[in-house]
C-alpha cells in the first residue's frame, strides 16, 4: 500500500484524489470526492476530520447507503474474498479469517440478528480488536435502539476512516494520528 505525503495529497487532483482515497469509505467514493473539497489539509487530522464532516454533512440515505456497503464481518463475503482489501486485512488482523466453526456460526446468528434488528450490517472498527471484543460489543449493542445504533455506526465508520488514513498518509516524518 502507498504512502503518500500531506503535501502530496493536497496537490492531487479531485480525480486523483478520489481513486487513491475511494475506498476509505467502503466501496463509496462520494465520500473522499467530499472529503476532497477540504483540501488543502493542515494536518492529517485536518483530512481525517474532512472524510468525518462528508459523512456527518450527507443525508440519512446516503449514510445508509455508506453503511450497508460494509460487509458482516466474517460473513460470507469474507469467506469468498469479495471484500475491500483494507476490509480483508482489517478482519484477518482481528483473526476473524481463523475462526473455528462454532465462531462463524456465531457471527454468522449474530450478523443476522443485527441486520434483521437494525436494517443494516454490525459496523466495528476491528483493527486491534480480539474476536472476543468484536462478539462482546455485537451482543451489548443489539440491545440499543435502532437511533442509537445509526450515531454508533456512523462513529465506527469514521474510527475505520481514520485507521486507514494513517496507513495512507504520512504527515512529514511521522504517521497520520487523529
Amino acid at each position: 500500500m502507498a504512502t503518500y505525503t500531506l503535501d502530496e495529497v493536497n496537490q492531487l487532483t479531485p480525480d486523483i484524489f478520489a481513486d487513491v482515497f475511494g475506498n476509505v469509505a467502503e466501496h463509496s467514493p462520494w465520500v473522499a470526492r467530499v472529503a476532497q473539497r477540504e483540501a488543502p489539509f493542515a494536518s492529517c487530522k485536518a483530512l481525517i476530520e474532512a472524510f468525518a464532516k462528508a459523512l456527518h454533512d450527507a443525508d440519512e440515505e446516503a449514510q445508509l447507503a455508506l453503511i450497508r456497503a460494509h460487509p458482516d464481518l466474517a460473513g460470507k463475503a469474507a469467506r469468498a474474498g469479495e471484500m475491500a482489501e483494507a476490509s480483508v486485512s482489517e478482519q484477518s488482523g482481528a483473526g476473524l479469517d481463523q475462526l473455528s466453526g462454532a465462531e462463524y456460526e456465531q457471527f454468522t446468528q449474530l450478523n443476522y440478528a443485527y441486520k434483521s434488528s437494525y436494517g443494516f450490517p454490525f459496523i466495528f472498527a476491528v483493527k486491534g480488536a480480539t474476536k472476543h471484543q468484536i462478539l462482546e460489543a455485537f451482543q451489548l449493542r443489539l440491545q440499543n435502539s435502532a437511533k442509537d445504533e445509526m450515531a454508533e455506526a456512523l462513529r465506527q465508520i469514521c474510527l475505520i476512516f481514520s485507521f486507514r488514513l494513517e496507513d495512507l498518509v504520512a504527515d512529514g516524518h511521522s504517521a497520520c494520528s487523529p
